[in-house]
């Protein structure tokens, strides 16, 4: 994927993990940021499990997602205690 595409991505999955987590986006840099990071944990978690979402963009933004929900947990988690 290129830069562009991973910005997109970043954007897209930080701010529907917003959205289900917190009710809102934090901005556009800490959505891309949420992102990008939600998308490495997502992919590590997607391939430790043995699941393949698919190719392309959408599984791409889905696999971000999920990732991002779990960090936006963890941190939501961190910050309680």
């Amino acid at each position: 994927m290129g830069f562009i595409a991973w910005l997109i991505v970043g954007a897209i999955a930080g701010w529907l993990a917003g959205v289900v987590v917190k009710g809102g986006g934090f901005g556009v840099l800490v959505d891309i940021i949420v992102g990008i990071v939600g998308a490495f944990i997502g992919g590590w978690l997607a391939g430790a499990l043995g699941i393949h979402i698919g190719d392309g963009l959408l599984a791409s933004i889905v696999t971000a997602t999920v990732g991002a929900v779990i960090l936006l947990f963890i941190l939501r988690l961190i910050k309680r205690a």
